[in-house]
């Protein structure tokens, strides 16, 4: 069953647990993710970003999703990550995608408020729910993002962001990064209580991957209900299927596929349990 966010967020965070959000490339991944998920009996969110647009179209990433949602029971979103075009987002939005994420993050805050409340109204026409973002992450080791100057989320411009967007999720910046870790993790858990004192809509942390459990756990019981997680995700599988290569056995390529599902399921099994054990 297809979901937006709306459907899916609110009851992580009242409830204090949160659901991953994991990025996808291809069949495999998208497969894995889904599996994954369906056997843990948990929601999924799919995330497909607009770096990945030289690997698939949002129209192949749809039609994939649509046809293994209808072999699972888990509700299930499929979620534009990351995307600062307009144009990607109303292409996603016409595709059948029920979910996206404007990132205007880069922009000054009143810009980045016009531009949010603008997509908002345009996406909510269609049913489709709104992620968007305040603040700035790092860039960390492996991440196929550019790195600009973190910036962490002001807890007062929150609260008017919300109100002057009607966003359904809002991703905040606390100290985590994108991709991994070049030193040791320093996320402000107390920033975020502040922020969620001031927004009681779900909150989003990106940077999911390398991030010490106990951190994540304070996050949740303070306001995350999604929780993105990307590098870890192509970085376990390469390893994986380099022991394979290097073990002297010969793969065939189809072989190789299956492999790379199973090996995508394990990250994401660890990280779907791990935010459901608070």
């Amino acid at each position: 069953m297809m979901v937006n966010l709306a459907q899916l967020l609110p009851d992580a965070r009242r409830k204090r647990y949160a659901i991953g959000s994991f990025n996808v490339y291809n069949y495999e991944t998208i497969r894995g993710v889904i599996e994954a998920n369906n056997e843990l009996g948990y929601p999924a969110i799919v995330a497909f970003g607009e770096n990945y647009l030289t690997n698939m179209t949002v129209d192949e990433v749809f039609a994939l999703v649509d046809a293994m949602s209808k072999r699972v029971k888990i509700p299930l979103a499929l979620h534009l990550d990351h995307c600062k075009s307009f144009d990607h987002i109303v292409q996603a939005i016409k595709a059948g995608f029920t979910s996206v994420m404007y990132d205007g993050s880069s922009l000054p805050f009143e810009e980045n408020i016009k531009q949010t409340a603008q997509i908002a109204a345009i996406a909510h026409a269609a049913n489709v729910s709104v992620e968007a973002e305040l603040g700035a992450l790092a860039g960390g080791e492996f991440s196929n993002e550019e790195s600009g100057e973190e910036i962490y989320t002001n807890p007062e411009q929150a609260a008017r962001f919300v109100a002057e967007t009607k966003v359904d999720a809002l991703a905040v910046s606390i100290g985590t990064v994108h991709g991994m870790y070049k030193g040791t993790p320093k996320v402000d858990v107390e920033i975020l209580k502040k922020i969620a004192a001031q927004v009681d809509l779900p909150l989003v942390l990106h940077g999911g991957s390398g991030t010490p459990e106990e951190i994540v756990k304070r996050c949740i019981r303070n306001g995350i209900a999604k929780i993105n997680v990307n590098t870890e995700i192509s970085l376990y599988t390469i390893e994986k299927v380099k022991e394979l290569l290097q073990s002297g056995k010969a793969y065939h390529l189809s072989q190789l596929a299956c492999k790379e599902v199973d090996y995508v399921k394990e990250v994401v099994k660890k990280y779907s349990t791990m935010f459901r054990a608070i």
